[in-house]
């Protein structure tokens, strides 16, 4: 997604966590341990990949992408599908993911990464424009007659409201 920013991954823990379970150090039913509703989340808001469970082995994990954020209000905390994503991604400021892999068969789930959307991080993308048009240059996709590019003109507008 376009507006995604400040990525975390969590592949470092997931292989020292599955490092120690192989070992024999932490057991299984301490890492399979996946709530009715983090599985429930997986089977109608999943997204199936194309990886095996790393505990089972017998079927293919699902990712979850749980939403935390101010301007969500009462959906806070709820599991949304990629398309639901990007659709909140371009009306909501900033909101958190949280990227969750989950095993249907044996309850294996890890939390793998974690990023921010929102248009929040598209407003940063313009800023260099709007730097250059203050100084005089002119920039690709300029409005009427050599001013400011429509869309810089509202960001503009919407960061003075703000304040």
């Amino acid at each position: 997604m376009r507006t995604q920013r400040q990525v975390v991954d969590y592949s470092l823990q997931k292989r020292a966590l599955l490092r120690a379970v192989m070992a024999g150090r932490i057991g299984t039913y301490e890492v399979c341990d996946a709530s009715p509703y983090l599985k429930n989340a997986a089977r109608f808001h999943g997204e199936p990949t194309d990886r095996l469970c790393p505990i089972c082995r017998r079927e293919n994990m699902t990712h979850v992408h749980y939403i935390y954020g101010d301007e969500l209000k009462q959906s806070a905390g709820q599991a949304r599908t990629l398309a639901e994503l990007s659709t909140l991604a371009m009306t909501l400021r900033e909101f958190q993911v949280f990227v969750v892999e989950v095993c249907r068969s044996c309850d294996w789930n890890h939390l793998i990464e974690q990023y921010l959307l929102g248009l929040d991080g598209l407003d940063d993308e313009r800023e260099p424009a709007d730097e250059r048009l203050a100084a005089g240059g002119a920039s690709v996709g300029s409005g009427p007659a050599g001013g400011p590019p429509r869309k810089a003109a509202s960001v503009r507008r919407r960061r003075e409201a703000q304040r």
